[in-house]
C-alpha cells in the first residue's frame, strides 16, 4: 500500500454499480493500483460476474462469501483491516422480491448488520451505504429531497428502507462514521438484463419485442453508471459524515419513451415493443432534489440520457455474447 492511501472494502464489487466503482479507483490509482490496498467482497450470485473486472485484474483482493456469513465477514475485516468500506452488496430486482422478499430481507437488512458490526469492531473511519432513490417511493409531480418522508412500495425498496434507516441508528447511538447516498436509476455497461434498458436491448439483438408495463408511463430519473461512481468518489473525499445525499441526473423519461429511444438506437421499428401487464405495486414516478450534492460537494453528472443510451447501445452490440449469456435466466424470470 501507498503511503497516504487509505485502505478500502467493497461489497458487491462483481456487480453492476460496484464493479463500476472498482474499475474507476483501480484505472485511476484513486486508492490503489497495486492490488494491496483495494478489496472487493461478492458472493458470485446470478447478477455478480467477474468478467466486469477483468480489465482491471491483479488491482484488488477478491473474497467469494455472503455478506450474511457472520463469521467469514469478521475474518476479512481482521485481515484487511479496512479504512472504508463501499456497501453496494444487495438483492436490487422489484419483480424478484415481488416473486420472493426472503433473500431481500436477509442480505440487504441483515446483511448491512453484520457489516456494520464489523466495521464497528475493526474502527473503520467512513461507511458509505449505497441506498437508492426508491425508499421515497412514488411522487407524482416535484422532488424528493434528503428530508423528505421515506415510504417504500415495493419489497425490494423496503428492505433497503429498512437498512438505510438501520444505518441512521447506528449514526445516532454508536456515533457511527457512515454517509448514505440515494442514488436514481442507474444504467450503462455491463448491466444485467433484467433491468428496463438492457432487457430491451437484448430482447431487441435476440429478435423479440421489448415488455413494457402498463402503458409506458411509469417515469424514472436515469443516471449513467459512470456518473454515478464518480459522484459516490465525490461524497466519500468530500461528503461529511452522519450525512444522507441524493445522487441523481435531472434527466427524467417515461419508460415507453427510453424504449422509444433505445429502438432508434438500435435502428429498428419503433413498434418493437408490447404493452403487458402492471408491475404490482408499481411505482408512478421517482425525481430526487440533488442539490445539496450539487452545491455542497460541487459534483454535477455529465452524461445526458440520450448519449448515455448511444453509449450502452454500442457497448451491448459488441458485447451481446455476454448479454445473451443470461438469456435462460431472464426468459425464466420472464416467462
Amino acid at each position: 500500500m501507498r503511503k497516504g492511501i487509505p485502505k478500502i472494502l467493497i461489497t458487491g464489487g462483481a456487480g453492476f454499480i460496484g464493479s463500476a466503482f472498482v474499475r474507476l479507483l483501480a484505472q485511476k490509482g484513486v486508492y490503489s493500483s497495486d492490488g494491496k490496498s483495494l478489496s472487493i467482497i461478492d458472493n458470485l450470485t446470478y447478477a455478480g460476474d467477474l468478467k466486469r473486472l477483468e480489465g482491471v485484474k491483479g488491482k484488488f483482493k477478491f473474497y467469494k462469501t455472503n455478506i450474511c456469513n457472520k463469521k467469514q465477514i469478521d475474518l476479512i475485516f481482521a485481515k484487511e483491516r479496512p479504512e472504508i468500506v463501499v456497501h453496494f452488496a444487495a438483492e436490487s430486482h422489484v419483480d424478484r422480491s415481488i416473486k420472493d422478499a426472503t433473500v431481500f430481507i436477509q442480505t440487504n437488512i441483515q446483511g448491512t448488520q453484520i457489516l456494520m458490526d464489523a466495521a464497528r469492531k475493526y474502527g473503520i473511519k467512513k461507511f458509505i451505504f449505497i441506498s437508492t432513490d426508491e425508499v421515497y417511493g412514488e411522487i407524482a409531480n416535484g422532488q424528493f429531497d434528503e428530508g423528505s418522508l421515506i415510504k417504500p412500495n415495493s419489497p425490494y425498496a423496503a428492505s433497503k428502507a429498512a437498512a438505510d434507516l438501520l444505518v441512521q441508528s447506528y449514526i445516532r447511538t454508536y456515533n457511527f462514521p457512515a454517509i448514505i447516498i440515494r442514488p436514481s436509476n442507474n444504467y450503462g455497461p455491463w448491466q444485467y438484463p433484467e433491468k428496463l434498458i438492457p432487457l430491451a436491448i437484448l430482447r431487441i439483438l435476440n429478435g423479440a419485442k421489448v415488455p413494457v408495463y402498463g402503458r409506458g408511463l411509469n417515469v424514472r430519473e436515469w443516471l449513467y453508471v459512470d456518473d454515478c461512481v464518480q459522484g459516490i468518489l465525490a461524497i466519500i473525499k468530500k461528503g461529511k459524515t452522519g450525512e444522507i445525499y441524493n445522487l441523481g441526473s435531472a434527466c427524467e423519461s417515461r419508460n415507453i419513451d427510453t424504449v422509444k429511444l433505445l429502438l432508434k438506437n438500435l435502428g429498428v421499428s419503433s413498434k418493437r415493443f408490447e404493452f403487458v401487464k402492471d408491475r404490482l405495486g408499481h411505482d408512478l414516478r421517482y425525481s430526487l432534489d440533488s442539490r445539496k450534492l450539487f452545491k455542497e460537494l460541487r459534483f454535477k453528472p455529465k452524461v445526458k440520457l440520450a448519449a448515455g443510451l448511444k453509449t450502452t447501445v454500442n457497448w451491448s452490440i459488441k458485447h451481446q455474447a455476454w448479454l445473451k449469456s443470461k438469456l435462460r435466466d431472464i426468459n425464466k424470470l420472464y416467462k
